[in-house]
């Protein structure tokens, strides 16, 4: 077994959650659809903005952990969909398969062997994948308790 194989699966164990860490597909089950851009009191975002929002940081983690020339979207509006609500269920579908699609392909590149975790990204100022992958996890969990504070608002969670 390679050496660094324990902490490739330590990561992906964080990065697919489980334990202590929430999935998406268990924070958003049995979600009324009429609830996805609803506003509860007292929160500043709906959970189609928070969707949304994974999907695009997550996305914007994986293609800057491998592709040089990638380029971020603008901060803070670049990384914030623009409406409350998902224009129809097209919409919401596409976004939870991109989300499950990027979040796959970050996990292939922590599995894959010839990915040195520890090196520094060459286009980066000292970011490794390591980094990328830990961060795009602890993004995940942070947003994915305020879709859980949201339908706790809205009276949508068991």
């Amino acid at each position: 077994m390679p050496q660094d194989q324990p902490l490739r699966d330590h990561l992906l164990e964080l990065l697919r959650g489980g334990h202590a860490h929430l999935r998406l597909d268990k924070a958003l089950a049995d979600l009324p659809p009429e609830l996805r851009g609803a506003k509860a009191p007292g929160l500043p975002h709906t959970i189609w903005q928070l969707l949304e929002h994974l999907r695009i940081a997550q996305w914007d983690i994986l293609e800057f952990s491998r592709d040089p020339k990638h380029v971020s979207p603008d901060w803070r509006a670049g990384y914030w969909p623009k409406t409350e609500a998902p224009a129809d269920d097209a919409d919401w579908e596409k976004s939870l398969e991109s989300f499950h699609r990027d979040l796959q392909a970050m996990q292939d590149l922590v599995a894959d062997p010839k990915t040195d975790l520890v090196a520094k990204l060459p286009w980066g100022d000292g970011q490794t994948v390591l980094r990328e992958a830990m961060m795009l996890a602890d993004h995940n969990a942070y947003h994915l308790g305020q879709i859980v504070s949201v339908r706790q608002a809205l009276g949508a969670w068991r």
